[in-house]
Parts: C-alpha cells; sequence; structure tokens
C-alpha cells in the first residue's frame, strides 16, 4: 500500500466490558464516523442519543440462538478482510454490497472472570467468546485498512490519531493495536484451554498454552543487561502478583521473585493458629519462626541469619502491626508484604522512602492446586503446584525412640519451611523457629554443615554459650541417600529428624538414629525444589 494512513469512516463496536464506551463513541460521531453495533453495546450507545445501526441491519439477519450468531456473517467479515487497494476485494465488495469497516473494537465475554468467580461448567462454556475472537482476528490480519482495539486502555490513543490525522489512523498504531490483538485472543484460548484440561483432568494435553497481561515492564532481569517484564494470569492467587503496593521504589525481577518466595512460604502458617514470619534472600529463607505476635516472629526470624536478612525481603502472615514495623525498618529491607497494615503501621514504614510496602489482601492457600511452568532449551517444563502440606501426612515413627511432642511440633515447622527452600535442604529448628539453614548444596552433608554454621555464626552474634542447633530438631527435604549427612546434624546437637524416606539405605540411617538415641519420622512426602 501506498497511503500508511486509513480514514475511519464506519467502527464496529461490540463490548462486554463498557468502561468508556459512551465516552468513545461520542468521539467518533463528533468526527462523523459510522458506528455498527450489536446486543447490549448497541442499546448503550442509542442511550446516550447517538446515532448507531444494529447489526442485524447490516447483516440483513437477526441475532439468534441467544446472541450466539449475530456476526459470524460475510457483510462483517468481508468489511473486515478486504484489502481496499485489490481491485479484485473492491469489486466482490461491490458485487455483494458489503461496506468497509476501518475501526474493529471488542473486548471479550469475560471467561477468565467467569471462572475466577467460581460459576459452573455451563455459564463457563457460555462465556467462551466465538464472534469477538473470530473478528479481532480479522481485522489484525487486515491491519494494513483496519484498526482493532481489545481494550478501552487504548481508546485515547486512537481518538488522538483521528484528531492529528483527520479522522485517520497510522499504519504503525494500526500494527501495534494488531499485535496486542494477537496475544489477547492468545491468552484468552490459553484461559480456555487450562480450564478444559482442568475439567477433564488431563494433566498433559498435547497443547499448552500459557497467557498473561502486562502488570509492568521492569528496568532488567536478574541482570542488568537482561530485559524483563511481569504478567499477571488468570490465576488469581494472593501474592505479589495481586498486592497493592503502597510506597518504595518500583518493584525489580529480583525483588518480585523473592517477594513471591517469602508469601508462598510464610502462606503456610495459618494466621489464625500463630503470627508468623518469613525473611527470604535471594528467593531462599534465612529466617522462619512463629510467635505469639508478629514482633516477636520476625526478632526470632532475624536471629536465625541477621546477616543475610540485610538487604531482605520480609513476609508476614497477619496485618502489619506498629510495633513489628518499628522492629523491622531497624534494619534495611527491600520489601515487606502483607496481607494488610494497619494506619500506624503504613505511617512507620513511610518514613522510610525506599522500602516497598505491599498488601497482598490475603494469604496464598498451600493446599490450592496449580501449574508452575519452566522454560528449557526448546521446551517448557508444567507441573502441578507442590501443595503437599506436612498436617496431612501419614508421618510414621522409624526409629526406637519416638519424637516428644515438643519435637514433633517442631518437626513439623521445619518440614514445612523445607519445602520453600532449595535443595539440597537442611532446616534446623528450635521452638518454632529456624536456627540454622542450608539450601541449595550438591551434597545434602554440605548443607547439613553450612546450616550449623550458620548456627554458630548467629551464637557468636548473639553472645551464646553453645549454638541453637543443640537441642534442635532437623528436616531434610528429600531422603538421606547414606547416613553421613544425617550424622551431620546429630554432631551439630539435633536430637530428632523428619525427612521423606525411601532410600536404599533407609535402615542404614535408621540404625545410625538408634545407636545415638535419635527419634526419626518419615513423612512418604519429598519436597525439592530446584
Amino acid at each position: 500500500m501506498t497511503d500508511t494512513t486509513r480514514r475511519v469512516t464506519r467502527a464496529l463496536l461490540s463490548v462486554s466490558d463498557k468502561t468508556g464506551l459512551i465516552e468513545f463513541a461520542k468521539a467518533l460521531a463528533g468526527h462523523g464516523i459510522e458506528m455498527v453495533s450489536t446486543g447490549g453495546t448497541a442499546k448503550a450507545i442509542a442511550a446516550a442519543g447517538l446515532q448507531v445501526k444494529d447489526i442485524s441491519e447490516l447483516t440483513g439477519f437477526p441475532e439468534m440462538m441467544d446472541g450466539r450468531v449475530k456476526t459470524l456473517h460475510p457483510k462483517v467479515h468481508g468489511g473486515l478482510l478486504a484489502m481496499r487497494d485489490n481491485k479484485e476485494h473492491a469489486d466482490a465488495m461491490k458485487t455483494h454490497g458489503i461496506a468497509p469497516i476501518d475501526l474493529l473494537v471488542v473486548n471479550l465475554y469475560p471467561f477468565e472472570a467467569t471462572v475466577d468467580n467460581g460459576a459452573g461448567y455451563e455459564d463457563c462454556i457460555e462465556n467462551i467468546d466465538i464472534g469477538g475472537p473470530a473478528m479481532i482476528r480479522a481485522a489484525a490480519k487486515n491491519h494494513d485498512n483496519v484498526a482493532v482495539v481489545v481494550e478501552a486502555q487504548d481508546f485515547q490513543a486512537v481518538l488522538d490519531e483521528l484528531a492529528a490525522n483527520k479522522g485517520a489512523t497510522t499504519l504503525a498504531l494500526r500494527r501495534r493495536l494488531a499485535a496486542k490483538a494477537y496475544a489477547r485472543t492468545a491468552a484468552y484460548d490459553a484461559a480456555i484451554s487450562n480450564w478444559f484440561a482442568i475439567q477433564l483432568k488431563d494433566n498433559a494435553p498435547d497443547f499448552r498454552a500459557f497467557g498473561g497481561r502486562l502488570i509492568q515492564s521492569l528496568r532488567y532481569g536478574e541482570n542488568p543487561h537482561q530485559t524483563a517484564a511481569f504478567y499477571a494470569t488468570p490465576d488469581k492467587r494472593p501474592g505479589v502478583s495481586t498486592a497493592r503496593q503502597l510506597q518504595g521504589k518500583e518493584l525489580s525481577y529480583n525483588n518480585i521473585n523473592d517477594t513471591d518466595a517469602a508469601y508462598e512460604c510464610v502462606g503456610e502458617f495459618d494466621p489464625k493458629r500463630t503470627a508468623a514470619c518469613v525473611i527470604v534472600k535471594h528467593a531462599n529463607p534465612c529466617g522462619v519462626a512463629e510467635g505469639p505476635d508478629l514482633v516477636t516472629a520476625y526478632r526470632r526470624a532475624l536471629a536465625c541469619d541477621s546477616t543475610s536478612a540485610y538487604g531482605g525481603i520480609i513476609a508476614v502472615n497477619r496485618k502489619l502491626d506498629a510495633e513489628a514495623a518499628r522492629a523491622i525498618i531497624g534494619i534495611f529491607t527491600e520489601v515487606i508484604i502483607a496481607p494488610d497494615a494497619t494506619e500506624e503501621a503504613i505511617s512507620i514504614i513511610g518514613g522510610r522512602r525506599n522500602l516497598r510496602l505491599l498488601l497482598a489482601g490475603g494469604l496464598p492457600d498451600p493446599r490450592t492446586i496449580g501449574l508452575t511452568a519452566k522454560t528449557v532449551a526448546g521446551g517448557l517444563l508444567v507441573q502441578s503446584r507442590d501443595n503437599a502440606v506436612v498436617e496431612d501426612m501419614d508421618i510414621k515413627v522409624a526409629t526406637k525412640r519416638a519424637p516428644t511432642d515438643a519435637e514433633m511440633r517442631d518437626l513439623k515447622f521445619a518440614f514445612r519451611v523445607a519445602k520453600h527452600v532449595k535443595s539440597n535442604t537442611i532446616i534446623y529448628a528450635k521452638d518454632l523457629a529456624t536456627v540454622g539453614i542450608g539450601a541449595g548444596q550438591m551434597s545434602r552433608v554440605d548443607s547439613a554443615r553450612i546450616a550449623a554454621r550458620k548456627a554458630q555464626d548467629a551464637a557468636a552474634e548473639m553472645k551464646l554459650a553453645e549454638p541453637l542447633t543443640k537441642g534442635s530438631v532437623v528436616a531434610s527435604d528429600a531422603f538421606f541417600p547414606f547416613a553421613d549427612g544425617m550424622l551431620a546434624c546429630i554432631e551439630a546437637g539435633a536430637t530428632a529428624v523428619i525427612q521423606p524416606g525411601g532410600s536404599m539405605r533407609d535402615e542404614e540411617v535408621i540404625k545410625a538414629a538408634d545407636d545415638h538415641g535419635i527419634a526419626m519420622v518419615f513423612t512418604g512426602v519429598r519436597h525439592f525444589r530446584h
């Protein structure tokens, strides 16, 4: 084509979300643009006193089958797909009485919101849009001639161009809108296909697609030379993607990743039962504790590894109060995330201008099903979320000595934390607080030794006579392949062990525990986290 601007003479509007519709329609009318519309959209435009042609006047057919059939017609798709500079197309339009449609405004039936609201199967099916995606794809394909708008936030860009170009749009805008249109229909279809997979209990459908809506463009990725952006998926799980940021600098890629890790971990602790705090550094908890209140939980979590906590992420499972807020701002912290916060706490945090405060409005449910995905070269690894919870496990005593009630309480606490630490993982815990964390080592023995060394450093800082691993319990995210890893934990002072079990050498490990008078329980559930 030689002319990159296209005058808009006719627009077709069909929207389920009518935000900004009337203002936009009034502006189109001001440019002398004929409007064609469907159902409720046409009624809304007409009620505003604007001239609008019903789609049935264009097609010569009434809407039918409860509105399922209204735009699937040659006079609609011909008007969208016809190339204006193609003589054959122009002749066909003239022969069949097809008028061009230069602007399409469609937002789709709210399928994602319908699913999110817990609607039944039939309601979800009825909210699958057919005509909308077909029109969007047609208009986007013919973007040399047609502008397509799939959400209200692009209304102003279209109006600005119409004003600047005497009622015309530029090719640059049409291309940008077309790209967005295809991404929108792709995300929409992904949501539908994933919903169907859930309904059919199909864990490995032949095709798997994921779609998301941009939350923000990020300054860079994990490192400054990498580009990055943050997207929201249809999975409305409370956390960093749903949180409201009250203050502080824009979140970075690493902030988002670490905040998610912290909030998922703190979600393991029922706020009705206990207050809890998780401190994360580089996606690993460096301190976790329960307490009668948040400030106590925070101080106990901090004591595990105050050095690593510097510049970390803090997550709490209850409404952030003033006392906890005052304690938290005592050291440099990147992000605080909580379900909510008191006005006094918000004011206190406000004194630290760069500290991000996020309010998520709720806690993630650790038992909820869902999917996680990870890219590999040329592929995508998809799995169900690790929603195993220690309270639901069939815990079996493997040794001659059973844990005491206090030990069992701490064992469950430690295993709850181990689920959220990179493998290989060893967690020492005492009195519902971590006292040593070993993460991400190639050898489980090394994780045990690193965690013990961290406890020694913490003891020296607190001027304790001995590290808190003395008399602690220990959790391992996977089985001990040999007795050496467990023996390292016993050497550090652990008196009870929780692990999945299932090693070829379980008997060897059990014997070593019995020889040292150690209690050990098996969960039968592994928590690898790579």
